[in-house]
């Protein structure tokens, strides 16, 4: 078994999370390796706001579709529309968007493996990481630093990370599909659509988002014995889409908490879905991958220039601080408003509001909670409220 000279980190994975903390090391002078499995697409609506596509440096080229607000469906088949004011959501085919980031970390320096990880050892001055390529051939790479960015279902945070197998997750099911033409039916080629109703999804929601030439036709659950294919057959029903072309059908786990701990304690870091960053209420994952990958990256350097472990805590500490109460704003909100039809209904007539909408619009866009205007968010509060309780017409 061949075995790699020594590299400062290796990263795990090369999404959105592996291929920016992979991108930034190389780019600082680190020696990188980046593996990543042959093959892997994950199921993922592709929306990206101008943050991400600002803070990442992401070229329009990379963009299939501008999106200019979003249809909420109740389970009464109640539309409502939230037009975005004076913007737009970028949105990726993770397919290419993915393998440009990889390429780009290579650009950047990165080494690029191809492979499955399989064990981790820990030696007295780094890691020796066990890997086997498609072939069933094995591979062997040793580094000083481990960032772990493989998924939800993250291996190196299983073997590495006391508590990563405790975190909840909801299935994820996509199909890709040809676009029908914009306007045809009721679809709307810069419109993302979400699908509040049981038969859709009892606890989470379904999904319409378009790509350009394809559209992300999909749901999500956490209840066990749920069909989400069957599920996904019925919104493509509903939503007049079940005549299309199937491109591709994927499935993965979206967790909904993020990891108490995302390091051991001695080189070993995750980020991305290994660490639990995806928003709850909106599943919403690729911008706080690329984040905590950052953060991550920037921890792993500090700690291979000094030696003390103790910094790798601060990625997750400096995220949390940073995004930790949009996360528990987000798990409130999916706690209280997606327990039932009933509540759906009462959540989508509240997105009716102005002052709602545009602070939706403005957290997600800029991901950040707004602080200005205190007195549309002491009315946001009181319907909120009123509608909670029951109070308020639907």
């Amino acid at each position: 078994m061949p075995e790699l000279a020594p590299f400062d980190v290796l990263v795990v994975g090369g999404g959105p999370a592996g291929a920016t903390a992979a991108h930034d090391l190389a780019r600082g002078g680190r020696q990188v390796a980046l593996l990543d499995r042959a093959g892997r697409i994950k199921p993922c609506g592709g929306a990206i706001p101008p943050r991400l596509i600002q803070d990442f440096e992401i070229p329009d080229s990379q963009l299939v579709a501008k999106i200019d607000g979003a249809r909420m469906v109740s389970p009464s088949n109640r539309r409502v529309d939230m037009p975005i004011d004076g913007g737009y959501v970028g949105m990726v085919d993770r397919a290419t968007f993915d393998e440009w980031l990889r390429e780009r970390a290579a650009g950047a320096g990165a080494v690029r493996l191809t492979g499955s990880f399989e064990e981790l050892t820990r030696e007295g001055g780094g890691a020796s990481v066990r890997y086997r390529r498609a072939d069933g051939s094995e591979g062997r790479v040793r580094a000083r630093a481990v960032i772990g960015a493989d998924g939800a279902n993250s291996a190196v945070a299983r073997q590495c990370i006391p508590g990563a197998g405790d975190t909840p997750f909801v299935a994820a099911y996509h199909e890709i599909v040809r676009s029908p033409p914009d306007g045809a039916g009721d679809f709307a080629a810069t419109r993302c659509d979400v699908w509040y109703q049981g038969e859709v999804s009892p606890d989470f929601y379904g999904w319409v988002f378009p790509h350009g030439p394809t559209t992300s036709v999909g749901v999500g659950s956490a209840r066990k014995g749920f069909s989400l294919r069957s599920a996904t057959a019925e919104l493509r029903r509903r939503a007049g889409l079940d005549g299309l072309e199937t491109v591709r059908r994927e499935g993965a786990p979206i967790p909904l908490k993020p990891l108490k701990r995302w390091d051991d304690g001695r080189r070993v870091l995750v980020a991305g879905d290994a660490a639990g960053v995806v928003a709850p209420a909106s599943g919403e994952g690729i911008y706080y991958a690329m984040a905590s990958a950052r953060l991550a990256a920037s921890a792993v350097d500090e700690f291979l220039a000094t030696g003390d472990a103790r910094i790798l805590g601060t990625a997750r500490r400096r995220f949390m601080a940073e995004h930790g109460r949009v996360f528990w704003v987000l798990g409130l909100l999916q706690y209280f408003w997606y327990s039932s039809d009933r509540r759906r209904e009462r959540f989508v007539k509240m997105c009716e509001d102005p002052d709602v909408q545009r602070l939706t619009w403005q957290a997600y866009m800029h991901k950040r909670l707004v602080r200005r205007d205190p007195l549309a968010h002491l009315r946001v509060f009181v319907k909120d409220t009123a509608h909670l309780l029951g109070l308020a017409r639907t």
